[in-house]
Protein backbone atom coordinates (compact mmCIF):
# COMPACT_ATOMS: atom_id res chain seq x y z
CA UNK A 1 0.00 0.00 0.00
CA UNK A 2 1.24 3.37 -1.07
CA UNK A 3 1.50 5.92 1.17
CA UNK A 4 -0.88 8.45 -0.33
CA UNK A 5 -3.16 5.55 -0.08
CA UNK A 6 -3.14 5.36 4.26
CA UNK A 7 -5.71 7.44 5.94
CA UNK A 8 -5.19 11.15 7.04
CA UNK A 9 -4.32 10.46 10.48
CA UNK A 10 -1.83 7.54 9.82
CA UNK A 11 0.33 9.86 7.41
CA UNK A 12 0.63 12.47 9.70
CA UNK A 13 1.59 10.23 12.75
CA UNK A 14 4.26 8.86 10.53
CA UNK A 15 5.01 12.47 9.23
CA UNK A 16 5.40 13.12 13.16
CA UNK A 17 8.04 10.43 13.48
CA UNK A 18 9.76 11.14 10.65
CA UNK A 19 10.76 14.33 11.59
CA UNK A 20 10.95 13.93 14.68
CA UNK A 21 13.94 11.03 14.56
CA UNK A 22 15.45 12.87 11.83
CA UNK A 23 15.72 15.90 14.05
CA UNK A 24 18.14 13.82 16.74
CA UNK A 25 19.49 11.37 14.61
CA UNK A 26 22.95 11.37 13.94
CA UNK A 27 24.08 12.69 10.38
CA UNK A 28 27.34 10.52 10.65
CA UNK A 29 26.50 7.40 12.17
CA UNK A 30 22.63 7.49 10.74
CA UNK A 31 21.42 3.31 8.90
CA UNK A 32 18.92 2.85 7.31
CA UNK A 33 17.35 -0.09 9.20
CA UNK A 34 17.69 1.50 12.55
CA UNK A 35 16.22 4.80 10.85
CA UNK A 36 12.88 2.86 10.27
CA UNK A 37 12.86 0.97 13.27
CA UNK A 38 12.76 3.95 15.27
CA UNK A 39 10.49 5.52 13.05
CA UNK A 40 8.10 2.23 13.39
CA UNK A 41 8.35 1.59 16.60
CA UNK A 42 7.27 5.88 17.60
CA UNK A 43 4.39 5.49 15.17
CA UNK A 44 3.58 1.96 17.11
CA UNK A 45 3.58 4.25 20.38
CA UNK A 46 1.62 6.77 18.91
CA UNK A 47 -1.33 4.59 17.90
CA UNK A 48 -1.26 2.31 20.61
CA UNK A 49 -2.06 5.37 23.27
CA UNK A 50 -4.97 6.57 20.42
CA UNK A 51 -6.28 3.12 21.47
CA UNK A 52 -7.89 4.26 24.74
CA UNK A 53 -10.00 7.15 23.34
CA UNK A 54 -11.35 5.00 20.58
CA UNK A 55 -12.65 2.53 23.17
CA UNK A 56 -14.31 5.02 25.21
CA UNK A 57 -15.72 6.38 22.34
CA UNK A 58 -16.93 3.10 21.07
CA UNK A 59 -19.07 2.28 24.33
CA UNK A 60 -20.36 5.73 24.43
CA UNK A 61 -21.61 5.86 20.90
CA UNK A 62 -23.96 2.74 21.77
CA UNK A 63 -26.42 4.78 23.49
CA UNK A 64 -28.18 7.67 23.00
CA UNK A 65 -28.15 10.60 25.58
CA UNK A 66 -31.39 9.94 27.29
CA UNK A 67 -29.48 6.81 28.20
CA UNK A 68 -31.31 4.32 25.25
CA UNK A 69 -29.61 1.95 23.48
CA UNK A 70 -29.46 2.81 19.68
CA UNK A 71 -31.08 0.70 16.81
CA UNK A 72 -27.73 -1.16 15.79
CA UNK A 73 -26.33 -1.73 19.64
CA UNK A 74 -29.40 -2.79 21.01
CA UNK A 75 -28.60 -6.44 20.48
CA UNK A 76 -26.46 -8.27 22.92
CA UNK A 77 -24.34 -9.99 20.25
CA UNK A 78 -23.56 -6.77 18.25
CA UNK A 79 -22.14 -5.06 21.44
CA UNK A 80 -20.73 -8.27 22.35
CA UNK A 81 -19.17 -8.19 18.62
CA UNK A 82 -17.90 -4.87 18.76
CA UNK A 83 -16.62 -5.45 22.83
CA UNK A 84 -14.49 -8.42 21.42
CA UNK A 85 -13.12 -6.81 18.00
CA UNK A 86 -11.88 -3.40 20.77
CA UNK A 87 -10.65 -6.32 22.63
CA UNK A 88 -8.44 -7.91 20.06
CA UNK A 89 -7.11 -4.67 19.16
CA UNK A 90 -5.83 -4.33 22.24
CA UNK A 91 -4.08 -7.87 22.22
CA UNK A 92 -2.78 -7.12 18.89
CA UNK A 93 -1.30 -3.21 19.16
CA UNK A 94 0.12 -4.94 22.54
CA UNK A 95 1.79 -8.22 20.98
CA UNK A 96 3.29 -6.07 18.19
CA UNK A 97 4.86 -3.61 21.42
CA UNK A 98 6.12 -7.26 22.50
CA UNK A 99 7.17 -7.94 19.19
CA UNK A 100 9.26 -4.88 19.25
CA UNK A 101 10.80 -4.82 22.65
CA UNK A 102 11.58 -8.25 22.59
CA UNK A 103 12.60 -9.60 18.75
CA UNK A 104 12.78 -6.34 16.69
CA UNK A 105 14.64 -3.85 18.36
CA UNK A 106 17.46 -5.84 20.19
CA UNK A 107 18.13 -7.70 16.52
CA UNK A 108 18.21 -4.32 15.00
CA UNK A 109 20.55 -2.90 18.17
CA UNK A 110 22.79 -5.86 18.33
CA UNK A 111 22.99 -6.19 14.35
CA UNK A 112 24.03 -2.78 14.01
CA UNK A 113 26.84 -3.28 17.18
CA UNK A 114 28.35 -6.09 14.95
CA UNK A 115 27.64 -4.88 11.84
CA UNK A 116 32.13 -4.96 11.22
CA UNK A 117 31.89 -8.79 12.31
CA UNK A 118 31.12 -11.78 9.53
CA UNK A 119 27.50 -10.97 8.22
CA UNK A 120 26.64 -14.34 8.37
CA UNK A 121 27.95 -15.70 11.75
CA UNK A 122 26.68 -12.37 13.50
CA UNK A 123 23.45 -12.85 11.96
CA UNK A 124 23.04 -16.59 12.84
CA UNK A 125 24.16 -15.81 16.57
CA UNK A 126 22.04 -12.93 16.53
CA UNK A 127 18.84 -14.49 15.11
CA UNK A 128 19.73 -18.02 17.79
CA UNK A 129 19.76 -15.51 20.78
CA UNK A 130 16.59 -13.49 20.51
CA UNK A 131 14.46 -16.09 19.63
CA UNK A 132 15.88 -18.26 22.28
CA UNK A 133 15.42 -15.30 24.41
CA UNK A 134 11.44 -15.20 23.28
CA UNK A 135 10.83 -18.46 23.67
CA UNK A 136 11.96 -18.18 27.47
CA UNK A 137 10.16 -14.93 27.99
CA UNK A 138 6.86 -16.34 26.74
CA UNK A 139 7.65 -19.91 27.60
CA UNK A 140 4.05 -22.24 27.18
CA UNK A 141 2.50 -23.54 30.16
CA UNK A 142 3.31 -27.25 28.63
CA UNK A 143 6.67 -28.52 27.20
CA UNK A 144 7.16 -29.06 23.34
CA UNK A 145 6.67 -32.79 22.52
CA UNK A 146 10.01 -32.61 20.90
CA UNK A 147 12.91 -32.18 23.23
CA UNK A 148 15.09 -31.81 20.67
CA UNK A 149 13.33 -29.16 19.00
CA UNK A 150 14.94 -26.21 16.85
CA UNK A 151 14.83 -23.04 18.51
CA UNK A 152 12.00 -22.23 15.43
CA UNK A 153 10.27 -24.89 16.31
CA UNK A 154 10.41 -24.18 19.35
CA UNK A 155 8.84 -20.46 18.90
CA UNK A 156 6.38 -21.97 16.02
CA UNK A 157 5.25 -24.50 18.84
CA UNK A 158 4.67 -20.67 21.20
CA UNK A 159 2.38 -19.22 18.46
CA UNK A 160 0.60 -22.61 18.49
CA UNK A 161 -0.14 -22.45 22.58
CA UNK A 162 -0.66 -18.35 22.25
CA UNK A 163 -3.59 -19.27 19.87
CA UNK A 164 -5.04 -21.47 22.03
CA UNK A 165 -7.53 -20.53 25.49
CA UNK A 166 -4.44 -20.49 27.68
CA UNK A 167 -2.48 -19.18 25.38
CA UNK A 168 -4.27 -15.22 25.83
CA UNK A 169 -3.96 -15.88 29.40
CA UNK A 170 -0.22 -15.94 29.36
CA UNK A 171 -0.13 -13.24 26.74
CA UNK A 172 -2.40 -10.73 28.75
CA UNK A 173 0.12 -12.06 31.98
CA UNK A 174 3.53 -11.29 29.90
CA UNK A 175 1.88 -7.46 28.71
CA UNK A 176 1.46 -6.53 32.29
CA UNK A 177 4.79 -7.73 33.64
CA UNK A 178 6.05 -5.86 30.73
CA UNK A 179 4.03 -2.83 32.26
CA UNK A 180 5.15 -3.20 35.59
CA UNK A 181 8.66 -2.14 33.35
CA UNK A 182 6.62 0.77 31.69
CA UNK A 183 5.66 2.00 35.18
CA UNK A 184 9.43 2.46 36.36
CA UNK A 185 9.82 4.68 33.05
CA UNK A 186 6.74 6.68 33.90
CA UNK A 187 8.09 7.13 37.59
CA UNK A 188 11.39 8.20 36.06
CA UNK A 189 11.03 10.03 32.32
CA UNK A 190 7.02 11.10 32.72
CA UNK A 191 7.18 12.90 36.30
CA UNK A 192 10.51 14.82 35.62
CA UNK A 193 9.24 15.50 32.12
CA UNK A 194 5.53 17.17 33.39
CA UNK A 195 7.84 19.44 35.86
CA UNK A 196 10.84 19.96 33.45
CA UNK A 197 8.78 20.93 30.05
CA UNK A 198 6.38 23.88 31.36
CA UNK A 199 9.20 25.37 33.08
CA UNK A 200 11.50 25.51 30.21
CA UNK A 201 9.04 26.87 28.32
CA UNK A 202 8.07 29.62 31.25
CA UNK A 203 11.95 30.38 31.81
CA UNK A 204 13.44 30.15 28.24
CA UNK A 205 17.23 30.35 27.33
CA UNK A 206 20.00 32.92 28.00
CA UNK A 207 20.74 35.67 25.85
CA UNK A 208 23.18 34.47 23.03
CA UNK A 209 25.16 37.86 23.00
CA UNK A 210 25.70 37.48 26.84
CA UNK A 211 26.89 33.80 26.25
CA UNK A 212 29.00 34.98 23.91
CA UNK A 213 31.02 37.32 25.66
CA UNK A 214 31.01 34.91 28.71
CA UNK A 215 32.79 32.50 26.36
CA UNK A 216 34.94 35.02 24.71
CA UNK A 217 36.04 35.79 28.55
CA UNK A 218 36.32 32.59 29.47
CA UNK A 219 38.62 31.56 26.81
CA UNK A 220 41.13 34.36 27.18
CA UNK A 221 41.40 33.68 30.62
CA UNK A 222 42.16 30.06 30.23
CA UNK A 223 44.89 30.90 27.64
CA UNK A 224 46.37 33.05 29.71
CA UNK A 225 46.64 30.35 32.46
CA UNK A 226 48.10 27.79 29.95
CA UNK A 227 50.57 30.60 28.50
CA UNK A 228 52.03 31.25 31.84
CA UNK A 229 52.70 27.58 32.41
CA UNK A 230 54.05 26.98 28.81
CA UNK A 231 56.53 30.07 30.17
CA UNK A 232 58.20 27.74 33.44
CA UNK A 233 59.42 25.54 30.55
CA UNK A 234 60.73 28.02 27.90
CA UNK A 235 64.39 27.65 29.53
CA UNK A 236 63.87 23.70 28.71
CA UNK A 237 63.06 22.92 32.35
CA UNK A 238 60.40 20.27 32.27
CA UNK A 239 56.87 20.84 34.12
CA UNK A 240 56.33 19.25 37.29
CA UNK A 241 53.29 16.23 37.23
CA UNK A 242 50.77 18.56 38.98
CA UNK A 243 51.67 21.23 36.29
CA UNK A 244 51.15 18.91 33.41
CA UNK A 245 48.36 17.70 34.60
CA UNK A 246 47.00 21.13 35.24
CA UNK A 247 48.16 21.98 31.03
CA UNK A 248 46.34 19.02 29.92
CA UNK A 249 43.05 19.77 31.85
CA UNK A 250 43.19 23.69 31.07
CA UNK A 251 44.17 22.45 27.23
CA UNK A 252 40.70 20.20 27.20
CA UNK A 253 38.86 23.09 28.83
CA UNK A 254 40.37 25.51 26.08
CA UNK A 255 38.94 22.77 23.26
CA UNK A 256 35.43 22.80 24.79
CA UNK A 257 34.91 26.40 24.99
CA UNK A 258 36.33 26.83 21.50
CA UNK A 259 33.61 24.41 20.38
CA UNK A 260 31.15 26.17 22.43
CA UNK A 261 32.16 29.29 20.55
CA UNK A 262 31.27 27.85 17.51
CA UNK A 263 28.14 27.07 18.26
CA UNK A 264 27.00 29.96 19.78
CA UNK A 265 27.86 31.77 16.77
CA UNK A 266 25.96 29.19 14.67
CA UNK A 267 23.04 29.45 17.06
CA UNK A 268 23.44 33.24 16.51
CA UNK A 269 22.96 33.51 12.88
CA UNK A 270 19.97 30.43 13.01
CA UNK A 271 16.98 31.82 11.97
CA UNK A 272 14.88 29.42 14.48
CA UNK A 273 16.29 31.39 17.07
CA UNK A 274 15.20 34.38 16.44
CA UNK A 275 11.71 33.26 15.60
CA UNK A 276 11.81 31.43 19.07
CA UNK A 277 12.81 34.90 20.33
CA UNK A 278 9.77 36.94 18.47
CA UNK A 279 7.40 33.84 19.84
CA UNK A 280 8.34 34.36 23.51
CA UNK A 281 5.54 35.50 24.79
CA UNK A 282 3.42 32.71 23.36
CA UNK A 283 6.06 29.78 25.29
CA UNK A 284 5.48 32.07 28.48
CA UNK A 285 1.40 31.29 28.18
CA UNK A 286 2.00 27.33 26.84
CA UNK A 287 4.27 26.91 29.96
CA UNK A 288 1.70 28.53 32.53
CA UNK A 289 -1.04 26.11 30.70
CA UNK A 290 1.09 23.14 31.05
CA UNK A 291 2.20 23.82 34.41
CA UNK A 292 -1.06 23.88 35.58
CA UNK A 293 -2.10 20.71 33.63
CA UNK A 294 0.67 19.13 35.54
CA UNK A 295 -0.53 20.07 39.04
CA UNK A 296 -4.17 18.82 38.06
CA UNK A 297 -3.34 15.91 37.13
CA UNK A 298 -0.78 15.64 40.45
CA UNK A 299 -4.07 16.41 42.36
CA UNK A 300 -6.12 14.50 40.77
CA UNK A 301 -3.65 11.74 41.14
CA UNK A 302 -3.31 12.26 44.72
CA UNK A 303 -7.27 12.46 45.60
CA UNK A 304 -7.81 9.34 43.33
CA UNK A 305 -4.94 7.27 45.49
CA UNK A 306 -6.36 8.66 49.05
CA UNK A 307 -9.75 7.71 47.90
CA UNK A 308 -8.49 4.01 47.31
CA UNK A 309 -6.31 4.14 50.24
CA UNK A 310 -9.51 4.85 52.15
CA UNK A 311 -12.15 2.96 50.22
CA UNK A 312 -10.92 0.00 48.54
CA UNK A 313 -10.88 -3.51 50.07
CA UNK A 314 -7.60 -3.11 50.74
CA UNK A 315 -4.33 -4.60 49.18
CA UNK A 316 -5.31 -8.27 48.70
CA UNK A 317 -7.96 -7.13 45.92
CA UNK A 318 -5.40 -4.67 43.94
CA UNK A 319 -7.12 -1.68 45.84
CA UNK A 320 -9.72 -1.66 43.38
CA UNK A 321 -13.22 0.30 44.03
CA UNK A 322 -16.21 1.18 41.77
CA UNK A 323 -16.67 4.71 41.24
CA UNK A 324 -15.66 7.98 43.33
CA UNK A 325 -16.04 8.08 46.85
CA UNK A 326 -14.07 11.77 46.89
CA UNK A 327 -14.40 13.93 44.40
CA UNK A 328 -12.51 14.24 41.47
CA UNK A 329 -11.54 17.12 39.75
CA UNK A 330 -10.44 15.80 36.47
CA UNK A 331 -13.10 13.14 36.14
CA UNK A 332 -16.02 15.50 37.28
CA UNK A 333 -15.05 17.65 34.48
CA UNK A 334 -15.32 14.74 32.16
CA UNK A 335 -18.20 13.98 32.84
CA UNK A 336 -19.41 17.87 32.71
CA UNK A 337 -18.10 17.54 29.01
CA UNK A 338 -20.41 14.68 27.98
CA UNK A 339 -23.01 16.55 26.79
CA UNK A 340 -21.32 19.28 24.60
CA UNK A 341 -20.03 16.22 21.85
CA UNK A 342 -16.95 15.42 21.51
CA UNK A 343 -15.22 17.51 23.97
CA UNK A 344 -15.10 15.01 26.41
CA UNK A 345 -13.39 12.94 23.70
CA UNK A 346 -11.00 15.47 22.47
CA UNK A 347 -9.77 16.27 26.52
CA UNK A 348 -9.32 12.68 27.29
CA UNK A 349 -7.40 12.57 23.86
CA UNK A 350 -5.35 15.55 25.06
CA UNK A 351 -4.68 13.96 28.33
CA UNK A 352 -3.45 10.59 26.30
CA UNK A 353 -1.56 12.85 23.80
CA UNK A 354 -0.22 14.91 27.28
CA UNK A 355 1.49 12.07 28.89
CA UNK A 356 3.11 10.77 25.51
CA UNK A 357 4.97 14.33 24.69
CA UNK A 358 5.98 14.86 28.35
CA UNK A 359 7.96 11.66 28.25
CA UNK A 360 9.47 12.33 25.22
CA UNK A 361 10.71 15.53 27.10
CA UNK A 362 11.91 13.51 30.24
CA UNK A 363 13.83 11.45 27.93
CA UNK A 364 15.16 13.58 26.13
CA UNK A 365 16.50 16.00 29.22
CA UNK A 366 17.55 13.23 30.90
CA UNK A 367 18.97 10.98 28.54
CA UNK A 368 19.17 7.38 28.69
CA UNK A 369 20.21 5.83 32.42
CA UNK A 370 20.70 2.60 33.82
CA UNK A 371 20.78 3.40 37.46
CA UNK A 372 23.39 5.74 38.20
CA UNK A 373 25.02 5.11 34.77
CA UNK A 374 24.28 7.50 31.70
CA UNK A 375 24.29 5.12 28.52
CA UNK A 376 23.35 7.94 25.81
CA UNK A 377 22.75 11.27 25.31
CA UNK A 378 19.89 12.59 23.03
CA UNK A 379 20.96 15.44 21.07
CA UNK A 380 19.47 17.15 17.78
CA UNK A 381 21.68 15.99 15.42
CA UNK A 382 24.61 13.89 17.15
CA UNK A 383 21.68 11.40 18.92
CA UNK A 384 23.61 7.17 18.14
CA UNK A 385 21.34 4.58 16.12
CA UNK A 386 21.43 2.98 19.78
CA UNK A 387 20.06 5.57 21.46
CA UNK A 388 17.07 6.08 19.22
CA UNK A 389 16.47 2.46 19.65
CA UNK A 390 16.60 2.94 23.22
CA UNK A 391 14.30 6.11 23.36
CA UNK A 392 11.74 4.22 21.59
CA UNK A 393 11.98 1.27 23.18
CA UNK A 394 11.26 3.20 26.37
CA UNK A 395 8.14 5.24 24.70
CA UNK A 396 6.82 1.76 23.87
CA UNK A 397 7.01 0.70 27.66
CA UNK A 398 5.57 3.96 28.87
CA UNK A 399 2.23 3.31 26.38
CA UNK A 400 1.24 0.32 28.10
CA UNK A 401 1.42 1.59 31.47
CA UNK A 402 -0.17 5.04 30.67
CA UNK A 403 -3.90 3.26 30.31
CA UNK A 404 -3.50 2.57 34.22
CA UNK A 405 -2.18 6.46 34.73
CA UNK A 406 -5.17 7.19 32.98
CA UNK A 407 -7.53 5.17 34.48
CA UNK A 408 -6.34 6.75 37.75
CA UNK A 409 -7.06 10.29 36.68
CA UNK A 410 -11.11 9.79 36.06
CA UNK A 411 -11.66 5.87 36.94
CA UNK A 412 -15.66 6.60 36.28
CA UNK A 413 -14.91 8.07 33.00
CA UNK A 414 -11.99 5.25 31.73
CA UNK A 415 -14.94 2.48 33.04
CA UNK A 416 -18.25 3.89 31.39
CA UNK A 417 -17.30 6.85 29.26
CA UNK A 418 -20.67 9.17 29.00
CA UNK A 419 -22.81 5.99 28.82
CA UNK A 420 -25.82 6.80 30.92
CA UNK A 421 -29.06 4.92 31.51
CA UNK A 422 -32.71 4.57 32.49
CA UNK A 423 -33.77 3.81 36.09
CA UNK A 424 -37.11 3.56 37.52
CA UNK A 425 -38.09 4.93 40.48
CA UNK A 426 -41.33 4.91 42.59
CA UNK A 427 -43.24 7.37 43.92
CA UNK A 428 -45.14 6.44 47.06
CA UNK A 429 -46.90 9.97 47.63
CA UNK A 430 -47.98 9.54 44.09
CA UNK A 431 -50.04 6.63 44.69
CA UNK A 432 -46.75 3.87 43.49
CA UNK A 433 -45.98 5.79 40.28
CA UNK A 434 -42.53 4.98 38.75
CA UNK A 435 -40.72 7.03 36.51
CA UNK A 436 -38.03 6.36 34.24
CA UNK A 437 -35.22 8.66 35.12
CA UNK A 438 -31.52 9.03 33.32
CA UNK A 439 -28.39 8.38 34.98
CA UNK A 440 -24.62 8.17 34.36
CA UNK A 441 -23.37 4.89 34.29
CA UNK A 442 -21.79 3.71 37.75
CA UNK A 443 -20.94 0.76 39.73
CA UNK A 444 -24.38 0.56 40.94
CA UNK A 445 -26.01 0.44 37.25
CA UNK A 446 -27.43 -2.91 36.09
CA UNK A 447 -25.07 -5.12 34.57
CA UNK A 448 -26.89 -4.75 30.86
CA UNK A 449 -27.31 -1.04 31.17
CA UNK A 450 -24.30 -0.22 30.72
CA UNK A 451 -21.03 -1.68 28.96
CA UNK A 452 -17.35 -1.15 30.82
CA UNK A 453 -14.63 -0.61 28.54
CA UNK A 454 -11.80 -3.12 27.40
CA UNK A 455 -9.10 -1.08 28.80
CA UNK A 456 -10.72 -1.53 32.12
CA UNK A 457 -11.17 -4.96 32.00
CA UNK A 458 -7.85 -5.50 31.05
CA UNK A 459 -6.19 -3.71 33.89
CA UNK A 460 -7.70 -5.42 36.12
CA UNK A 461 -6.82 -8.68 34.91
CA UNK A 462 -4.45 -10.21 37.76
CA UNK A 463 -5.20 -8.06 40.99
CA UNK A 464 -1.33 -8.06 41.97
CA UNK A 465 -0.61 -5.99 39.27
CA UNK A 466 -2.84 -3.20 40.44
CA UNK A 467 -1.77 -3.52 43.68
CA UNK A 468 2.03 -2.87 42.25
CA UNK A 469 0.96 0.06 40.13
CA UNK A 470 -1.19 1.72 43.12
CA UNK A 471 2.08 2.35 44.92
CA UNK A 472 3.78 3.30 41.96
CA UNK A 473 1.43 6.19 41.74
CA UNK A 474 2.47 7.30 44.79
CA UNK A 475 6.22 6.98 43.38
CA UNK A 476 5.22 9.12 40.59
CA UNK A 477 3.93 11.64 42.95
CA UNK A 478 6.77 12.02 44.74
CA UNK A 479 9.26 11.88 41.54
CA UNK A 480 7.07 14.70 40.02
CA UNK A 481 7.29 16.79 43.31
CA UNK A 482 11.18 16.66 43.64
CA UNK A 483 11.40 17.45 39.86
CA UNK A 484 9.51 20.38 40.04
CA UNK A 485 11.79 21.47 43.19
CA UNK A 486 14.86 20.88 40.94
CA UNK A 487 13.48 22.86 37.64
CA UNK A 488 12.42 25.74 39.83
CA UNK A 489 16.33 25.90 41.22
CA UNK A 490 18.34 25.07 38.17
CA UNK A 491 18.72 28.83 36.19
CA UNK A 492 17.91 29.20 32.72
CA UNK A 493 19.39 26.86 30.03
CA UNK A 494 22.09 27.60 27.35
CA UNK A 495 20.76 28.39 24.20
CA UNK A 496 23.28 25.68 22.83
CA UNK A 497 22.30 23.24 25.93
CA UNK A 498 23.62 19.75 25.70
CA UNK A 499 25.33 20.37 21.92
CA UNK A 500 28.58 20.30 23.71
CA UNK A 501 30.28 18.26 26.57
CA UNK A 502 33.78 17.27 27.34
CA UNK A 503 33.63 13.70 26.17
CA UNK A 504 32.30 14.33 23.05
CA UNK A 505 34.13 13.44 19.98
CA UNK A 506 35.51 16.32 17.29
CA UNK A 507 33.22 14.34 14.36
CA UNK A 508 30.21 15.30 16.72
CA UNK A 509 31.30 18.96 16.33
CA UNK A 510 31.89 19.03 12.68
CA UNK A 511 28.86 16.58 11.95
CA UNK A 512 26.51 19.41 13.58
CA UNK A 513 28.34 22.37 12.05
CA UNK A 514 27.95 20.99 8.36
Amino acid sequence: MQISQCPLYLQVILAFCWVYIRKYQSRQESEVISTITAICALAIALITSALLPVDIFLVSFMKYPNGTYKEWAANNETRQHIENTVLYGYYTLYSIILLCVFLWIPFVYFYYEEKDEDNKTSFKNIKNKILNFCYRTFVPLESPPNRNSTQWEKVQYLFEELGSSHGLAALSFSISSLTLIGMLAVITYTAYGMSVLPLNLIKGTRSILYERLENTEDTEEVEHQIDKLKAKCADGRPLSMRDRRNLQDLEAKLQVLRRQGRHLEIAERNCCNKVGSALRPMKILLGVFFILVALLFFVTLFISNLDKALHSAGISTGFIIFGTNLTNPLNELLLALQPVFPLDYVLITIITMYFVFTSMAGIRNMGIWFFWIRLYKIKPQRTRPQALLFLCMILLLIVLHTSYMIYSLAPQYVMYGSQKYLLQVRYPSQGNHTAAITKICDADAPEDQCTVTRSYLFLHKFWFFSTIYYFGNWAFLVVFLIGLVVSCCKGKKSVIEGEVDADDSDFSDDEYVH
